[in-house]
């Protein structure tokens, strides 16, 4: 017990402190945030339809993976500190952006253990420069709850990833380079009735529905010079993208009525629709002078009224409500104790 003013304010600073590492006193919007996640990297968590569980991938070598896997875990019932989640995807290959289908009791994801039971080779950039690697050899999938893999959805060679499905349960929108360029598509539940929504050169993806499924939000790279140009379409030839230039963009959920929501500059990524379906939230380094740092940031769909929702001093990113709009859970660096390990982290969400 502190017996003097010196020691309580010592107390204080400490609690302040460790308070900070989880939740920023600037973060108006989050209440009771809570970690998920300790050690390796977590990322695209999202929430079942009920809402009480989550699906995410991880690299986390303490659960006896190599490179991105996917895992679900129960909100209530399921501490990551004390033990491994339940694994879904196969263990081969390398997975990415699972989501929940509709009925709660299958998930989507995208995979290259056809192609390879080992980790695909991560390339590097033949300039230097950072860059994603889209590999060919990614194609969706749906499993049930136990992992065993109940359909194929695509199987035309090239990426086929990113894939999440509509709130009404009726589509799926993912990016394919099916038609030579990274475009969006939709599809419906079951596969059929393939649709390309996206024609523009340039990255799109990471596409979600609005709360009621009518237009879709995603991230976009828009290469406008003749450098760009060649760069981008180079880069592409090498299964890589240079994600450190792109916009938020927002459709009709047939493609039309396309329209640029940002115009920040630099890296706007991981959108995600507000409850309200009349904002967005992601994440950018647009403000940044390092450039790896990434907060999340919020705008009204004309472009209008931007903010400022995390306050991290190094990365911020992959948002989602909940089904109900009173939660959100997010990727951060927060509380890793100087290393590189992201964590996923929940909080009640206060508009």
């Amino acid at each position: 017990m502190c017996k003097n003013l010196f020691c309580s304010l010592l107390l204080l600073c400490c609690f302040s402190f460790s308070f900070a590492q989880i939740h920023y006193p600037q973060e108006k919007h989050f209440k009771n945030v809570r970690q998920l996640t300790f050690g390796g990297n977590n990322a695209e968590a999202y929430f079942s339809p009920n809402g009480k569980k989550i699906v995410f991938q991880s690299d986390y070598q303490a659960w006896g993976v190599s490179c991105d896997q996917i895992f679900i875990a129960d909100l209530k019932k399921d501490d990551l500190k004390k033990k491994k989640p339940k694994m879904i995807s196969t263990a081969k290959g390398r997975t990415t952006c699972s989501y929940f289908m509709p009925d709660g009791k299958h998930i989507l994801y995208a995979s290259t253990h056809k192609a390879d039971a080992a980790c695909p080779h991560v390339p590097k950039s033949p300039s230097g420069k950072y860059v994603w690697a889209i590999y060919d050899s990614y194609d969706i999938f749906i499993a049930d709850l136990n992992g065993n893999i109940i359909k194929q959805l695509t199987d035309t060679h090239g990426y086929d990833a990113e894939a999440t499905v509509s709130p009404k349960g009726d589509k799926i929108v993912f990016t394919s380079m099916r038609s030579g360029d990274l475009d969006l598509w939709v599809m419906n539940i079951d596969g059929t009735g393939l649709k390309q929504i996206t024609r523009d050169l340039g990255y799109d993806g990471g596409a979600f529905f609005s709360p009621d499924g009518s237009m879709i939000v995603f991230r976009a790279s828009r290469p406008k010079t003749e450098d760009e140009i060649r760069e981008y379409k180079e880069l592409l030839a090498q299964g890589l993208v240079q994600p450190t230039n792109m916009e938020i963009f927002v459709c009709n959920a047939d493609g039309s009525n396309l329209r640029q929501i940002t115009n920040l500059g630099k890296a706007n990524w991981a959108p995600f629709f507000h409850p309200s379906g009349k904002k967005i939230i992601f994440s950018s380094n647009h403000f940044s002078k390092r450039g790896y740092q990434f907060n999340l940031f919020m705008i009204d769909l004309d472009g209008k009224n931007l903010e400022q929702i995390s306050f991290d001093n190094v990365f911020d990113a992959f948002p989602m409500f909940s089904p109900d709009g009173k939660k959100i859970i997010f990727s951060s660096n927060r509380n890793n104790g100087g290393t590189r390990d992201t964590n996923l982290f929940i909080a009640d969400w206060v508009d």
